[in-house]
């Protein structure tokens, strides 16, 4: 079975799309999310989609199955909020190891299942590492401007636990994503980075950041450039944007991002920009006709959705990106 890097050489792999818009779809209940085991526990647990790998692992496994069975190459483990500092919202700092663990051997064992059965298609799993709901760089407090809520060493800390329980778990790649802030970020790669020399392992990583407005900037304040240039310093497997934007908002500066990157690039956007109500109304086709003129530019190697999609969205997507070659790593820089 060949290894993401073969396959990224063969063709546009493709990324699973939303988990919690999947999620949204059961419809879960306070005792839904709490299961047998958190029956009586103290605090409310409903919206902490993580502990679903615990309390509802067929559902998490069926959405998997849904992804692979879509055309994605490549899904996401439930553990976007699987750290320390995220789970404290719900005092469940110590299940951290426990839920990225569970979380990637819940994908692994469907993506063996799919690559198993068409072993000309492998299928693999990225641990998903998002940025926490804290930022290293900017103050919460407008009054304080030099306070911060979380320190590097704070992140660094909660990133090196969920590395080692994804790594546990079985994923093939990391996938550090939705990055606003790339201090968080860095922390992040530093975490990977002292896991993987103490253990003496190699494993391919993905980094994806967000531009959150028409400014054509992360959060903190970064151009496309600038946010290249913090993280290319580790190898990586692709680096690119997911979320804030539609396909047709963040094509430009993936365009940007892409004429500038010696790595393989990525996009994972939302199914077009919230209405008034927070949802998300582009249909698969019309994803379909904005994500092809992105192959037709030649400007990316993963493609994938993000808030609003669904199976329907990621087969759209994948129907297309079998027609395209992909594009050539050092192409431009």
């Amino acid at each position: 079975m060949g290894s993401i890097w073969q396959e990224i050489e063969k063709r546009i792999l493709v990324l699973d799309g939303a988990m919690g818009t999947m999620l949204q779809d059961y419809n879960f209940s306070e005792e839904d999310f709490r299961g047998e085991r958190f029956k009586d526990y103290s605090s409310p647990l409903k919206g902490n989609n993580d502990l679903l790998s615990l309390t509802q692992p067929g559902a998490i496994s069926e959405i998997h199955r849904k992804y692979f069975e879509a055309g994605a190459d490549i899904v996401e483990t439930n553990t976007f909020s699987g750290t320390t500092i995220a789970m404290a919202d719900y005092h469940l700092e110590d299940l951290v190891y426990e839920l990225n663990y569970e979380s990637a051997k819940i994908a692994k064992k469907v993506a063996e299942e799919f690559s198993k059965s068409d072993p000309n298609k492998p299928r693999f799993v990225a641990g998903s590492i998002g940025p926490t709901n804290r930022t290293a760089s900017m103050s919460p407090d407008v009054n304080d401007p030099g306070y911060r809520a979380v320190t590097f060493n704070d992140l660094r800390v909660a990133y090196r636990l969920q590395v080692e329980g994804l790594l546990d778990g079985g994923v093939d790649l990391l996938l550090v994503e939705t990055v606003f802030d790339t201090l968080n970020a860095k922390a992040a790669l530093f975490a990977i980075d002292e896991v993987l020399e103490e253990r003496n392992i190699q494993v391919p990583i993905m980094v994806s950041g967000t531009i959150t407005d028409a400014s054509g900037r992360t959060l903190s304040g970064q151009t496309v450039e600038a946010f290249l240039a913090s993280v290319s310093h580790i190898p990586l497997l692709s680096v690119g944007f997911n979320c804030a934007l539609g396909a047709d908002q963040l094509k430009p500066y993936l365009q940007n991002l892409s004429s500038k990157t010696e790595f393989y690039t990525s996009a994972h956007p939302n199914a077009g920009l919230p209405n008034a109500f927070g949802e998300y109304e582009q249909t698969p086709k019309q994803m379909q006709a904005l994500i092809e003129s992105y192959l037709q530019d030649n400007i990316v190697n993963i493609i994938g959705g993000c808030c609003g999609t669904n199976p329907k969205h990621i087969k759209a997507i994948a129907d297309v990106a079998k027609n395209y070659q992909p594009r050539k790593a050092n192409q431009y820089a």
